[in-house]
């Protein structure tokens, strides 16, 4: 693996431009006495990624962008740790294969496969606190910052939580590594949320010199972290990874173009990816505007649909689920958008366990009174196996 810059090893360096900007969806260490430290460890360890495997990554993405190829971006919505061996990353990356050979049938192209795995233990939340017997307790906010039982201990946001994170991404990584047979994948991703984490892991690559963020293959930024000139932003920005960009119903055209323009300044195809995330009733009227704001300024985005995230609802019980058909129809309308546009469909982002859960509507589950039978998520609604089959096969067959 590449070692660390040693740019990122002195004490004494000066900040980076995101570190000294605000960011949003950060945990609250407080005064914790170790967090030097753990930075410090974590700015000493070995890159979890090399730089070559993401220069090849960037090229494979290229001829997404460029219309010959597709992309699959699936896996878990937050991973667990306990779930970071060999057995389970097996078992994740053969339904991302299964998947994405299904999604190459129906399109007569490659596709890239990239697993949302390796890192993905931080989760933005919409609020800062949950409500359990009538208690208000911090939200859970991923592996990396606390635990999701209810008690305030578990809730306490604790930095040495990062370099357990480190540790499980490293298991991960390493059976991705063994399993990477060809340029289409598996490859892994997460959102790049937390800056201390993140900033931590940023190295150098010492054939062209740039700085890539060592933490995973493909970050993305989300919906909640995606403000221009905050330090998400120009985290991304600096970086030398492909990197993606959730756009959610409350994006102005405007602003996706200028997103474009900081992320992706010098046009080039396979390093943007813009992940359309618009719930089933905004889809048809928000994403056309966009996509020809984006066409316009000349940016040679990947488009992927996100159908689950803006789609989100509450069964009679109170559990969080997802209605397959609400996925499969936002999905339609982005192609549908996209192609009016003249536009090259990229693929899809989904959320999608490997076992045969019951967590969202639809296929196998055929009501809500059956979600409650296998739900096992760790924050939102994942589809199984056999419900991600045939939304694939709705909306490219």
């Amino acid at each position: 693996m590449t070692e660390p810059s040693p740019l990122s090893l002195r004490e004494d360096r000066a900040p980076a431009v995101w570190e000294l900007l605000p960011a949003e969806q950060q945990p609250h260490w407080g005064a914790h006495p170790d967090l030097k430290e753990i930075l410090g460890e974590l700015r000493a360890a070995p890159a979890l990624t090399a730089a070559p495997d993401i220069r090849v990554l960037r090229q494979q993405l290229a001829q997404v962008a460029l219309g010959r190829a597709r992309l699959l971006q699936t896996g878990d919505c937050a991973e667990d740790m306990a779930e970071c061996t060999p057995e389970h990353t097996g078992a994740k990356a053969e339904v991302l294969d299964e998947l994405g050979d299904r999604l190459a049938r129906h399109t007569g192209q490659p596709v890239v496969r990239v697993g949302r795995m390796g890192g993905q233990f931080a989760k933005p939340r919409s609020s800062p606190t949950e409500t359990y017997d009538g208690t208000d307790l911090p939200a859970f906010r991923g592996h990396l910052v606390n635990a999701p039982e209810p008690t305030a201990e578990a809730r306490r946001h604790d930095p040495h939580r990062m370099l357990a994170a480190y540790q499980a991404s490293a298991r991960v990584l390493r059976e991705l590594d063994l399993r990477r047979t060809g340029p289409s994948g598996p490859w892994a991703s997460h959102e790049a949320l937390v800056m201390d984490y993140e900033s931590s892991l940023v190295r150098r690559d010492a054939q062209t010199g740039a700085g890539y963020l060592a933490s995973t293959h493909f970050p993305w930024i989300g919906e909640r972290t995606r403000q221009l000139d905050l330090a998400h932003v120009e985290l991304l920005a600096a970086m030398a990874n492909p990197v993606g960009c959730k756009i959610g119903p409350t994006a102005t055209p405007d602003e996706v173009v200028r997103l474009c323009g900081v992320l992706d300044p010098h046009r080039l195809p396979g390093r943007l990816t813009l992940i359309l995330r618009m719930g089933v009733r905004a889809a048809e009227a928000a994403t056309p505007a966009i996509a020809e704001a984006v066409r316009r300024a000349g940016h040679p985005v990947i488009w992927l649909s996100d159908p689950l995230h803006g789609n989100t609802v509450k069964t009679a019980s109170g559990l969080k689920t997802r209605h397959l058909a609400d996925a499969i129809c936002e999905a339609s309308a982005v192609r549908h958008a996209l192609q009016a546009q003249g536009l090259h469909v990229g693929g899809l982002h989904l959320e999608t366990a490997a076992a045969d859960i019951t967590e969202c509507v639809g296929g196998p589950v055929t009501g809500e009174h059956l979600v409650p039978e296998r739900y096992e998520t760790l924050c939102d609604p994942r589809l199984n196996p056999r419900q991600a089959r045939e939304l694939i096969d709705a909306v490219f067959a």
